[in-house]
């Protein structure tokens, strides 16, 4: 070996030495800063030799968070049982983590190993020969990283190259393993999404960014405010995980009726299971068809009243629709013997008190998710018992009746999660939590665990962002509801084979609808994916339209004219799948809520006058309360 050689940098060998050296030292100069400016909120405690101070504690509430998390979410098959230890708040554990649950993973074979450490040792060379000192140039200001992620945004994370080499390491492996999941042979597709969805969790629970020790944000926050962050956080946390759901939003912000749900209207009808909202127009004349909008009641209705901006029954209301939303009541131990056959009977109901309340034949109808599905049941029901008149015109929000291809949500209705929704149910009601959590789980980087590096470990305040408010304003869900539609539906795709389903003694076969339709999806929806929604065109026979809107399952149909965001699709030619759509479809900026107005009056354009009946709390129709009502108050 020459001179120019041992000049040239560290070989692997010594590379990987180095790092590791790297880790422990930076981990021992992390924990020396840490003690010296975290304020000890557990003094008293420490001195008795109980707990070993602010940084410990977060490090002992951060693992057990992260091993709850993984035994609940690692597949019951196919992937390592046992979670690897968690990495606390020593770099060099950490490390050693992630090469164990690596080790474990059925995916990579000796060969595969190999390749996998010999990259990681020629990238910590790559990386550590842009911080090399000497020679004519200086390090970068801000290094040339081979690979980013938004977690590891911040500069603090390229300033110095401990901190560069943890987080590229984390990633190359979050990498490899991807792709071999994804070139893995012998597996289904059922057990290969099983296994990626298990890995994808592991790995974000596993991220350097959500420990103090290994987060230079986290750690120059520590030393600016002399602990104060961690102090916080921690008491954020133990809040939480006393009411057992993490806090997305400052909730002392809104106030319901008055800054979200906040459309006037009254509630003209109620059952145990839901309140019927009439809300009051704001038009001389309005559209003669009414319209009843049935939201899912794994959320609040007011997704759709969010605030008079973003409101999609305001914008109704005001384009001279009179709008009608049924509330569904949170499910609590009298609704213990709901199914999905009540469901479809509250549809039912609230379609012929609307015809009998305003004096109409029939009404125009909106079915947001699962209610969309079950709305779809619902008009194969009332087309069998002769009923279909009653319905002018079906809009469809991301919903679907073919779950073959349903995305994500298919991967919690394996037996073995079944099994632990059911023993998560109580007095015949799924407390909403569980499916906040799942929800929540689905797109863990964001939900949750950018929840515990912003409000935990920096301690930054919490947002007033009433989408959040929104999405943590839990509902609960009949269990026997939750456990046939999950089993039927998501499992077995029962409602797309004729007569195998039935509710109210009639059998459902949704080849008989043929009512006008107008089909919504969301592009980036993960929930309803597009290509499950596309399907409904497949089992319908009358007459349909069909949106691809930009964004996802909430954004997608949240979308206001006046935000000029996002876009949707349109295609009025022949197309026989979602991608022989999308080829010929024509791109249109905005919002598709002027599209399905133009749609909708297209249907039934008669009109009259708002007054009387179409006007809710006088003597031709008497209300019960003011909007937005009781039950979506109740918890």
């Amino acid at each position: 070996m020459t001179d120019d050689d041992r000049d040239s940098g560290p070989g692997p060998g010594e590379s990987e030495d180095l790092f590791m050296q790297m880790l422990r030292m930076q981990g021992e100069s992390a924990r020396a800063m840490l003690e010296a400016y975290a304020v000890d909120p557990w003094a008293e405690d420490t001195a008795k030799g109980d707990v070993a101070g602010p940084v410990e504690a977060m490090g002992q509430a951060m693992l057990e968070m992260q091993r709850n998390w993984l035994r609940v979410w690692l597949p019951d098959e196919g992937a390592p049982q046992d979670a690897p230890p968690a990495p606390l708040a020593d770099p060099a554990g950490w490390m050693k983590a992630m090469q164990q649950w690596t080790a474990a993973m059925p995916m990579l074979d000796p060969l595969e190993q190999q390749r996998l450490w010999a990259d990681g040792v020629q990238l910590w060379s790559d990386v550590l020969s842009q911080y090399a000192p000497g020679g004519e140039t200086a390090p970068p200001a801000d290094p040339d990283l081979p690979r980013r992620d938004k977690r590891f945004a911040d500069k603090a994370w390229r300033a110095q190259p401990v901190f560069a080499l943890i987080h590229q390491t984390y990633l190359l492996f979050a990498e490899r393993l991807a792709e071999s999941i994804d070139t893995a042979r012998g597996l289904t597709d059922a057990e290969r999404d099983n296994l990626r969805f298990a890995t994808t969790a592991v790995l974000d629970a596993m991220s350097p960014a959500n420990f103090p020790m290994m987060n230079p944000v986290v750690l120059e926050r520590t030393m600016e405010t002399g602990g104060e962050n961690l102090v916080r956080g921690m008491e954020r946390l133990a809040t939480d995980l006393d009411r057992g759901q993490l806090t997305h939003s400052d909730s002392s912000q809104f106030v319901l009726g008055e800054n979200v749900a906040a459309t006037p209207g009254k509630v003209i009808h109620e059952t145990p299971l839901f309140q019927l909202i009439q809300y009051s127009p704001t038009t001389g004349t309005v559209l003669e068809t009414p319209l009843v909008i049935f939201p899912p009641w794994i959320n609040r209705f007011y997704i759709l009243d969010l605030n008079p901006k973003k409101s999609f029954v305001r914008w109704a209301v005001e384009n001279g629709i009179t709008v009608l939303m049924v509330s569904w009541k949170s499910a609590d131990e009298s609704l213990a013997h709901i199914e999905w056959d009540d469901y479809i009977a509250a549809q039912m109901e609230a379609i012929d008190v609307t015809r009998e309340r305003l004096g109409v034949a029939r009404v125009h109808a909106i079915g947001y998710c699962v209610a969309g599905t079950t709305l779809a049941a619902t008009l194969a029901i009332m087309a069998r018992r002769e009923e279909a008149e009653k319905v002018a015109s079906v809009t469809f929000f991301t919903a679907q009746v073919d779950f073959e291809h349903a995305g994500d949500l298919k991967l919690f209705v394996e037996n073995g999660r079944l099994e632990l929704a059911r023993q998560a149910a109580r007095g015949g009601y799924l407390d909403g939590r569980y499916m906040a959590a799942t929800f929540n789980m689905l797109r863990g980087s964001d939900l949750i665990w950018n929840t515990v590096v912003n409000h935990y470990l920096l301690g930054e305040d919490y947002p007033a962002f009433d989408l959040l408010y929104w999405n943590g304003d839990v509902t609960n869900l009949p269990s026997r509801w939750h456990d046939s539609y999950l089993r039927d539906l998501y499992r077995d795709n029962k409602l797309v084979q004729p007569d195998a389903l039935s509710a109210g003694g009639t059998p459902i076969d949704l080849s008989l609808i043929e009512t006008p339709a107008y089909i919504q999806a969301g592009r980036e929806d993960h929930i309803a994916p597009p290509e499950s929604v596309f399907r409904l065109l497949d089992h319908l026979n009358g007459p349909t339209r069909f949106v691809l809107a930009g964004s996802g399952h909430i954004a997608g149909v949240v979308n206001p004219p006046d935000a000029r965001k996002y876009q949707y699709w349109t295609n009025d030619g022949e197309f026989a799948s979602l991608e022989e759509f999308v080829e010929g479809a024509e791109e249109h900026p905005g919002s598709w809520w002027p599209d399905w107005l133009d749609w909708l009056r297209g249907q039934d354009g008669n009109t009259l006058e708002a007054t009387g009946a179409r006007c809710p709390g006088g003597k031709e129709n008497p209300a019960l309360e003011d909007a937005p009502g009781r039950y979506v108050a109740q918890r």
